[in-house]
């Protein structure tokens, strides 16, 4: 078994941004929830609590048991963690007097200790909390400060147990990476071996072992998860892949054939099947969006049901899920966090399908699997793709979907995007799409009244989708935009740019 780290999630919303730490270290790890904590066996080498939106003196926060984990792992505890290792242990954690949110200063650092080792006084560190640790238990020892929090960090003396009240994951704490670094290094002794070449080998040959001369059939959509998928298991299985590249009638202009024909030239073993009517057929007059959602999954299924019977010894169904997708989070009580929206690819198969489901990017974040599919020379004009929803353009049409629609979207959106890469802007941007309004203004064309569509274009920037700013596009390219679509694109007479961030909005509008 690879060694890992495990990170224990309270339901902070920088939990996944931990891991993405690690895994920048070339450290493997996973997120589970704080009250499922998987059996411990030697592949782990160490433990992260993150942070939590709760309070560690509520008589209802997490408390989960660390008596197999404290003093005989390495421990780590992130804000909300460290507060429980001091509160729970013989300290005091109170309300702070003055709250710290955002940026922090180190007033002090014990240049000494294996944790802080390497940062300096002064450097800034991320605050995002309400309690404020006033007493460590006698055997703590106080490692950093700030100028107003003076247990910003603390080691138990006799064990490789360490709290910050600060959070070295996120960007703005300037120096996490070093610290990070000396807890996963120094401190559990990771060896820093889990490359996207190791990953390649161990995940061919697993693939190897558990499909055996079976065949399987993927899903191909032009994206960039599933087609590093499919050269996953094209290496493990060859031939015995059998991929299908379904047109739901909701891709970008033109997108179905050039793909295609992409794949074919990566010398995959690729079907194409358009299925665009039964899926405007079975989106008929559904307005919610997760109605929209589920009903293009259901289509989807049956599409691959009908396909899987046409391969022989077809046992599996081939999957581009990835780590974000499968994560269990939690909320602030230690419950399921709640459901923002259904993703395309979670979520089982129903009984009369007689395929197991395989996923080979399931412990992936997605600048992880880029850097898969680099490693395995796949092309650029994929692997730079930007995301595009599973369900399509379905979930940027905002009410009933019509062909009618679809078609004046995929001319609005293949404006937007063949603009951004004509003027340089397409690499600066994490995703872009169009929105179809489900609303009418009026406007003036030539000397004519008009009452037409409304389009709304949104770009973001990111690294992994969790969380995303809106692109300051230049206004010269926005009005350069606008003008095509007005007047190249019949049927559209207004055009709007989404200027919200994630959170509290969505990257999608549905």
């Amino acid at each position: 078994m690879h060694e890992k780290i495990l990170i224990l999630d309270f339901g902070s919303q920088y939990t996944q941004l931990i891991a993405r730490r690690v895994r920048e270290l070339n450290i493997y790890c996973e997120i589970h929830p704080w009250n499922k904590t998987p059996e411990l066996d030697d592949s782990i080498k160490g433990v992260i609590l993150s942070g939590s939106p709760f309070s560690t003196r509520d008589e209802s926060s997490p408390k989960p048991d660390l008596s197999k984990i404290k003093g005989n792992l390495p421990l780590l505890g992130v804000c909300f963690g460290a507060q429980y290792l001091a509160n729970n242990y013989g300290g005091e954690v109170l309300p702070s007097t003055i709250r710290e949110y955002g940026r922090a200063n180190l007033s002090s650092v014990d240049h000494s200790n294996v944790l802080t080792k390497g940062m300096t006084v002064g450097s800034q560190v991320w605050m995002s909390h309400g309690d404020t640790i006033k007493k460590v238990p006698e055997n703590y020892k106080i490692i950093a400060s700030t100028k107003d929090v003076e247990v910003a960090g603390f080691e138990i003396e006799g064990e490789n147990t360490f709290g910050i009240q600060f959070h070295p994951e996120v960007y703005h704490s300037t120096e996490g990476s070093i610290l990070l670094k000396n807890f996963l290094v120094d401190v559990c002794g990771c060896t820093q071996d889990w490359t996207p070449s190791v990953f390649v080998d161990e995940t061919v040959a697993n693939l190897k072992e558990q499909i055996g001369d079976d065949s399987v059939i993927l899903g191909l959509s032009g994206g960039v998860d599933s087609s590093v998928a499919a050269v996953l298991l094209h290496k493990a299985i060859g031939k015995n892949l059998h991929c299908i590249f379904v047109d739901n009638g909701l891709l970008r202009k033109n997108e179905f054939n050039s793909v295609l024909e992409s794949y074919k030239g990566m010398g995959l073993n690729v079907k194409g099947v358009d299925a665009s009517q039964k899926f405007y057929s079975e989106l008929k007059g559904l307005t919610d969006p997760e109605a929209k959602r589920k009903a293009i999954g259901k289509v989807f299924i049956d599409v691959f049901d009908e396909e899987s019977k046409l391969v022989k010894d077809a046992k599996w169904l081939g999957q581009g899920t990835i780590y974000p997708d499968v994560i269990e989070s939690v909320s602030a009580t230690g419950g399921p966090s709640a459901t923002i929206k259904s993703h395309h690819n979670v979520g089982g198969l129903p009984d009369y399908m007689k395929l197991k489901v395989i996923e080979p990017l399931r412990l992936l974040f997605k600048d992880e699997v880029r850097r898969i599919g680099r490693s395995m020379n796949i092309d650029e004009n994929i692997l730079g793709r930007h995301p595009f929803p599973g369900p399509g353009l379905g979930i940027r049409i905002l009410g009933d979907v019509t062909a009618e629609k679809v078609a004046i979207l995929q001319e609005v959106d293949h404006i937007f995007i063949s603009t951004l890469k004509e003027d340089g802007l397409y690499e600066d941007v994490w995703q872009a799409g169009a929105i179809f309004l489900p609303i009418q203004s009026v406007g003036v064309m030539g000397d004519e009244r008009t009452y037409e569509n409304a389009v709304a274009l949104r770009a973001v920037s990111s690294t992994d989708g969790m969380t995303a700013d809106w692109c300051h596009l230049p206004y010269e390219f926005l009005a350069k935009v606008s003008n095509k679509i007005i007047n190249q694109v019949k049927g559209i007479n207004r055009v709007t740019y989404d200027i919200s961030s994630k959170p509290p909005a969505t990257i999608e509008w549905e």
